[in-house]
């Protein structure tokens, strides 16, 4: 099984599980995964589909501005918290590459992790979209719309899935260089957010 097919099945048990209680403040539990890098799968699609959902909440357009501003503090650190599981999930990989790539390696547009975030992304937008083409409640315009773009979301899986496996496999191969980066947010940082450190002064 290629790496993007075992991330795959971790993110639809993942978006499954959440699903079961439906509650952006259901705790975490991580099933008994043999792989530690499954683990840390789960629990970056678990907020990701968490964030999906305060998503969805803040953009109701009655609700109360304290309430949209704690939301809003709320997804700051869900981005956060996402971003850090990216960089832990390049480590696995940087970990497993060739210490000694070879002379003629490339360096990719992104690493491999942020290939495994867009898909943790789409396995969200593939879940809800099915939803959305079968619902009951809506017109068949409406459904025949969603299903046309649930459509064009698993041809969009399938693509990203064979450059993320082909991207592993060169990677491993020597052909690609692994390298580490990290996203330096300024905002989150109240020594580079000038809002946060202005008021100290």
């Amino acid at each position: 099984m290629s790496f993007s097919q075992e991330a795959w099945s971790v993110f639809e048990q993942t978006i499954k599980d959440y699903h079961k209680v439906d509650n952006v403040d259901a705790p975490l539990v991580i099933p008994q995964y043999e792989k530690e890098i499954h683990k840390t799968l789960y629990r970056k699609c678990w907020i990701d589909t968490v964030q999906w959902h305060l998503e969805d909440l803040i953009r109701d357009p009655e609700i109360d501005p304290l309430e949209a501003l704690a939301l809003k503090r709320r997804i700051d650190k869900s981005n956060q918290d996402r971003t850090d599981l990216v960089e832990q999930i390049d480590e696995y990989f940087y970990a497993n590459a060739p210490a000694q790539p070879q002379p003629n390696a490339t360096i990719n547009t992104e690493t491999p992790a942020w290939a495994v975030d867009r898909l943790s992304i789409l396995a969200l937008k593939i879940y809800h979209m099915r939803e959305q083409s079968e619902r009951t409640d809506a017109d068949e315009n409406h459904r025949q719309r969603c299903n046309q773009k649930l459509g064009v979301l698993l041809i969009q899986r399938e693509d990203l899935s064979k450059a993320l496996d082909t991207l592993l496999d060169d990677i491993f191969a020597g052909r690609k260089q692994m390298r580490l980066y990290k996203q330096m947010k300024m905002y989150n940082d109240a020594s580079t957010n000038p809002v946060l450190y202005g008021k100290k002064q």
